[in-house]
Parts: C-alpha cells; sequence; structure tokens
C-alpha cells in the first residue's frame, strides 16, 4: 500500500505516523508513506495557496490550481489515475467496511483542505471519494487522513505481527470486542473470568461470542442491525432484551 498525502503541513503527517505500529511498517515496506507540500506547486511567489470566497463571507478558500498540479505531478509518477479521498464533514462517515475497501487499492491519496474549504472546481476534477470521521469540523484534514491510514493499515498484510489479530477486534462481524484480560489473574480484588483459565477452547470462544453480543447491545446497539447473527446469537440477544425489560 502506498499513501500519498497532499497538504500544506507535510511535517505534521510524516512525524505522527513515524512512530508505533505505522512507523515499523514503513521501516519494513510493508506500506510507504508521502506527504505532498501543496504550496511548492503555487504559481504565487509568496507560497499563498488560498483567496477571498466569490460572494463574499468568511474565511478563506483553498484555491483549485496549486491542488490540481501537485494532483497532477502525482498522477504522472505513478502511471495511473489513483483513488482520490478528501476528508471533510460532508463526507460519508468513515467505518471498518470502508477501511477494508480501501486496503485493497495500490496506491491512495489524501487530500487534506484548510481554511473554509476547497476551490469545488479541483474537487470535481480529481476527488472519487469524500469521507468524514465525524459529524464535527477540525482545523484541517490531517487528523482524518492520519485516522484513515491509521485503520487501513492494520489490514494490509505484513503490518500487524499477529495477522489474525486484524480480523477478530471490534466490528468483526459488526460487533465489539469481548473484553480482554492479562496477568495477574487477580487484581484490586477482580478476577479474571475462571472460562479464560480453563483451557477450554470451545467454551472460551462462546463466552467470547457472548460477551461480544452483550458489549455490543450496551454500547453499540446500533450495530446490530448489519450485523452477522447466528440464531443462536438471536436467542442470546432476547434474552438480554427481556432481562433489561423486567
Amino acid at each position: 500500500m502506498n499513501y500519498h498525502v497532499l497538504t500544506l503541513f507535510p511535517e505534521m503527517i510524516m512525524q505522527a505516523l513515524g512512530t508505533s505500529i505505522i512507523g515499523r511498517a514503513l521501516e519494513k515496506e510493508s506500506i510507504s508513506l508521502e506527504a505532498i507540500d501543496i504550496r511548492e506547486y503555487t504559481t504565487n511567489k509568496h507560497k499563498k495557496v488560498d483567496d477571498t470566497p466569490y460572494g463574499g463571507g468568511a474565511g478563506m478558500v483553498m484555491q483549485a490550481q496549486p491542488i490540481y498540479d501537485a494532483y497532477q505531478d502525482l498522477e504522472r509518477k505513478i502511471g495511473f489515475r489513483p483513488r482520490v479521498i478528501y476528508l471533510t464533514p460532508q463526507g460519508k462517515v468513515f467505518h471498518q467496511g470502508m477501511a477494508q475497501e480501501f486496503a485493497k487499492e495500490q496506491d491512495l491519496v489524501f487530500l487534506c483542505g484548510h481554511y473554509e474549504g476547497i476551490d469545488e472546481r479541483v474537487l470535481e476534477e480529481i476527488v472519487t471519494d469524500y469521507v468524514s470521521i465525524g459529524d464535527y469540523v477540525l482545523t484541517g484534514g490531517e487528523l482524518p487522513a492520519m485516522v484513515l491510514i491509521d485503520a487501513i493499515s492494520r489490514l494490509v498484510p505484513g503490518v500487524l505481527k499477529n495477522e489474525e489479530s486484524a480480523q477478530f477486534e471490534s466490528f468483526h462481524d459488526n460487533l465489539l470486542e469481548y473484553p480482554q484480560y492479562s496477568r495477574p489473574e487477580e487484581w484490586m480484588g477482580k478476577k479474571v473470568p475462571s472460562v479464560l483459565l480453563s483451557g477450554h477452547h470451545a467454551n472460551i470462544e462462546a463466552w467470547r461470542r457472548e460477551k461480544s453480543l452483550q458489549r455490543t447491545y450496551e454500547r453499540r446497539p446500533d450495530l446490530l442491525e448489519s450485523a452477522a447473527l447466528s440464531e443462536k446469537d438471536k436467542k442470546f440477544l432476547d434474552n438480554l432484551r427481556n432481562n433489561t425489560c423486567k
């Protein structure tokens, strides 16, 4: 996976993503990352990339020309028209299914806006996906871009040490993850559930499934509408609902 970030703050991208799991993945070349400075493509001698909006209004708008030229340069370099994700509150809210879809790409481009937004004309020319990380406004697209890169990278082969961990954590089957425990066996009077110490794998898996269902029901019941549920799962949830209503 090759990531390309069109941004006014390349150092913000490179410094933040150069650590921890993503940093190690970059060192191993499981993924690659470049932050492209949009200011380097402006024809303005003062490196100005924004101007006042037509029609009036507060704030400034990023101009089309430097963004388009930066994109064109990138397209020529990689040799094909890549998928371009524009980070905006107006986009579809990001979820795990989107991460799985994006992880299949060879190259992904992230366009980070600032100020009051970006000239609509360049968005129409280059953007393929409009994506939001939530119904709130940030000062720029860099943080959302990093969120997407982190989530997508976990699904790229070779990024995680345990390849199964990307599949069996929160949102697997659209359910939240079950509770996790480690040593010591007892901490502050709280003991690890006995089933996890039993060595009985079938019982452990059954317990984990029920806890995953229960946690999703209690914290994110909206996810259950599209979760992959067996008849046994549905019966367990019915019992939970009945007990809650009593």
